[in-house]
């Protein structure tokens, strides 16, 4: 069995001899969901005509499920994101200080994106200088900005409330992992 790249971002051509399978292979990822249907050569008029109808499926697929048609890898979600608002976190210049008069010196609400393939912008607003809600409103106002920029529109359209990100950091920064326990050997 051999496997080709069509040229097209989702698009992979199988040639299985053995099963006489040939054709080409649609894998559209969105929102952590994986949506795939095979184009048979014989069954769509030849190579030709089973890739455009391929292509013309995965298309229709990005534009059913609200993805930007790009050649571009677009992230919706992340497990490791603490904010909730992919490219936005918070985070810290060295250790946060531990006083009671600003626990959080140091902070900030960092942003980043990818204007083009293979690099990455970052840029961050103070917590001290903004307040942590003001800092936080500035991050994702410019991460819409660039998003719409780069694709077009905002990917992320539904931003949970200020009260809600914030809950959620600090249950996260006073939450201690537990102890990890030991694998006993055979």
């Amino acid at each position: 069995m051999t496997r080709a790249t069509s040229g097209y971002k989702g698009i992979s051509r199988i040639d299985h001899e053995a099963k006489h399978t040939h054709g080409w292979y649609v894998r559209v990822c969105y929102d952590r969901k994986m949506y795939s249907k095979f184009f048979s050569d014989a069954s769509n008029g030849g190579k030709e005509k089973a890739l455009k109808k391929a292509v013309k499926h995965r298309n229709d697929m990005e534009k059913q499920l609200g993805k930007p048609r790009t050649d571009r890898i677009i992230v919706v979600s992340n497990s490791r994101n603490s904010t909730g608002i992919i490219g936005v976190q918070r985070t810290f210049k060295g250790v946060p200080v531990k006083n009671a008069a600003n626990p959080l010196a140091g902070g900030q609400y960092e942003v980043t994106w990818s204007p083009e393939p293979n690099v990455l912008r970052k840029t961050s607003f103070s917590i001290e200088k903004h307040g942590e809600e003001g800092a936080f409103q500035k991050a994702v106002e410019l991460r819409q900005k660039v998003e719409k920029k780069i694709y077009g529109r905002v990917i992320q359209t539904e931003i949970p409330a200020f009260e809600v990100v914030k809950a959620r950091l600090d249950g996260k920064q006073l939450a201690k992992k537990p102890a990890r326990k030991k694998k006993k050997g055979n």
